[in-house]
């Protein structure tokens, strides 16, 4: 695992040599072990190294045999030593045995469809010297970051948005479009990031640049086309896949330790089971929201050995600017604060790699928000025959449903009877857009709208023959995922120079997903169902059919507590708040949710994480890596 980038330009060769160093460095969390860079006339590359495999001799840039070509890569390749032993047969010749290597044979092999054929996550760069040409590509579902954009003659692309800072050429602009998105999304929700003029690379998609002109091109996607099998069959699949890609993404070189990340939940109990890892990590609060209780049975119940930790609420709450500033956009996702602490639990006992259970849901339906909403057996039936209704009759009783006053069971009814790009935008939903509009002002309303955000998705299964669970679960693989799930797990787990690999998360696993029957996933019984009976083949029954809490953060009474409430109106009163809200409002709101008027925590916390997030990059202009502390931050040390 590691850090990557890169820009391309005409300026003189030592003059880039000096920028990508200083570029790297404002990277090094990603890859403390080593480093290495390349310039020529047209690009400088730039690369930090966390390494795994191939630890002698597998640092980059690696060139090809004629040093035409360099590479520099991010991430885990799972296939290449087969890949490697076809490129030999092929008459390749490798000087390493990284698997980066094989991509870039691969690519000289195959050429841009050497993205089909890998497997894993990576963000990668190719530099074609001859060509004067740029090849990048990001994995099937954007495991691992890679931005990119256009500014003043010099193109950037990298894993993180900070390291382009501190090159003269790049203008740090706030992008005044994505501030209402993120308001109902919690996360960047649009193509451009939260820095004017620098793009996310989607997930899926590769990308060409050359004499100036960027083109990009997607080369894989989630498909969904059930087959005709039994319950069990479906199962037997799931389980079968879970344990081939958990002993896939297990692999390091002697010497390097993997471990697993261990929750309550169902979906890293299972990795975890199937594993079987030297050491099991879990995190909790010292005050109520703790699942380390539970992880400790499983522990002991699989026989492993389990390392956990309480994290008091000072610590969790004081960390947070440092935390907004490694995931380079703000996103008021609670969990980024435990799991920042998770991941350097097992930094600091010896750990390089884990695994974790992100994906699952996804892939499998796990969420509730997808329709399981009522415990109501009556109200379950019902829902299930008129589902068998008619599309045309079905929209019409949801509609129905919409408008109509509040009854037992609407919800579940409507969720699960109307289309689903009617009913769902995700994960999240914190504020309205008209609540947004309210307290926001007038320039920043400017913006895509929910609807034509989620739109973009919709437009691209909307007409395929698959179930409206399908289709929301589509949805999620494209937005959510990248946009919330896997950028804190990259920037959390890179935060602390550790590898988190996502075996429930890859393409073969895809493949069996896609295949298995939405009535085998959600069902009366709850979510994610045949996933569900596949661990619980290797789990206790409790673990198996468990609710998800996910990381339970205490959010409520940091908002309640005078001295983290004084704090937080700190930052809400400032000057520069007035710039982008209401002042009045935002803090009324903080002060009625203070005294138990209103719950309107989540609301209060993502204006809080913008501002927080803004005041690091736009008015400290914050560095971790200069001798700086975190009072600056607005943070005590």
């Amino acid at each position: 695992m590691c850090g990557i980038v890169t820009f391309v330009d005409n300026e003189a060769p030592q003059v880039k040599d000096s920028l990508i160093q200083t570029m790297m460095n404002r990277i090094i969390h990603r890859g403390p072990d080593d480093s290495g860079h390349f310039v020529d006339e047209g690009v400088a590359m730039g690369f930090r190294r966390l390494s795994f495999v191939d630890v002698k001799s597998g640092n980059q840039p690696i060139f090809n045999e004629n040093d035409s070509m360099a590479i520099t890569f991010n991430g885990e390749i799972y296939n290449f030593r087969p890949l490697r032993e076809e490129l030999i047969n092929l008459g390749h010749h490798f000087s390493t045995h990284a698997d980066t290597e094989v991509i870039l044979h691969g690519y000289e092999e195959w050429g841009e469809d050497v993205t089909k054929r890998l497997r894993g996550m990576f963000a990668f760069l190719i530099w074609d010297r001859e060509k004067q040409e740029l090849f990048g590509a990001r994995d099937h579902f954007g495991i691992k970051p890679l931005y990119y954009g256009k500014m003043n003659g010099t193109f950037f692309v990298g894993s993180e948005i900070k390291s382009f800072l501190d090159h003269p050429n790049f203008e740090k602009q706030l992008n005044k479009k994505a501030l209402k998105p993120y308001m109902t999304f919690q996360y960047p929700a649009t193509d451009e990031t939260f820095f004017k003029g620098i793009y996310k690379l989607p997930e899926g998609h590769f990308f060409h640049y050359q004499d100036g002109k960027f083109t990009m091109k997607q080369y894989w996607d989630a498909e969904f086309d059930a087959d005709d099998e039994s319950f069990d069959e479906a199962v037997d699949k799931i389980e079968a896949a879970v344990s081939e890609s958990v002993k896939a993404h297990s692999f390091a070189d002697d010497g390097i330790k993997v471990g697993s990340f261990l929750s309550a939940g169902v979906d890293s109990s299972y990795v975890t089971a199937m594993m079987r890892p030297d050491e099991t990590f879990s995190i909790g609060f010292d005050q109520g929201y703790d699942e380390t209780k539970q992880a400790r049975e499983l522990a002991a119940k699989l026989n492993l050995k389990n390392t956990d930790a309480k994290l008091t609420n000072d610590e969790a709450f004081h960390k947070f600017p440092l935390i907004q500033y490694y995931l380079d956009e703000p996103d008021s996702n609670p969990s980024v604060v435990p799991l920042y602490f998770l991941t350097k639990l097992a930094k600091d006992n010896g750990y390089k790699a884990m695994l974790s259970g992100e994906g699952a849901d996804e892939l499998f339906a796990g969420y509730t928000a997808y329709g399981y909403n009522t415990n109501s057996k009556a109200i379950k039936w019902l829902t299930d025959q008129l589902k068998k209704l008619p599309k045309a009759k079905r929209q019409k009783i949801a509609n129905w449903l919409k408008h109509h006053k509040n009854f037992h069971g609407r919800l579940h009814m409507y969720n699960n009877l109307a289309a689903a790009r009617d009913s769902f935008i995700g994960q999240a939903r914190v504020f309205t857009p008209e609540e947004a509009e309210a307290i926001l002002q007038p320039e920043f309303n400017d913006a895509p709208s929910v609807q034509a955000i989620v739109d973009k998705t919709y437009d691209k299964i909307d007409d395929r023959d698959v179930p409206e669970l399908s289709k929301k679960q589509y949805l999620d693989i494209h937005q959510w995922m990248p946009g919330d799930i896997l950028l804190k797990a990259d920037k959390m787990s890179m935060a602390n120079s550790l590898e988190l690999r996502v075996p429930l998360l890859d393409k073969e696993m895809m493949k069996v997903a896609g295949h298995t029957p939405a009535k085998y996933l959600m069902t009366d019984q709850g979510t994610k169902w045949a996933f569900r009976m596949a661990a619980n083949r290797h789990l206790p029954e409790e673990w198996a059919t468990r609710e998800k809490l996910g990381f339970p953060v205490p959010v409520r009474e940091w908002l309640r507590q005078k001295d983290f409430y004084e704090e937080i109106v700190e930052i809400l009163k400032q000057d520069f708040v007035s710039e982008f809200f209401d002042q009045e409002k935002i803090l009324k709101m903080a002060q009625d949710n203070f005294e138990g008027k209103t719950d309107d925590r989540r609301k209060i916390w993502t204006i809080y994480t913008f501002l927080v997030w803004y005041k690091l990059y736009f008015i400290d202009n914050f560095n971790p890596h200069e001798e700086v502390n975190l009072v600056k931050a607005g943070a005590k040390a």
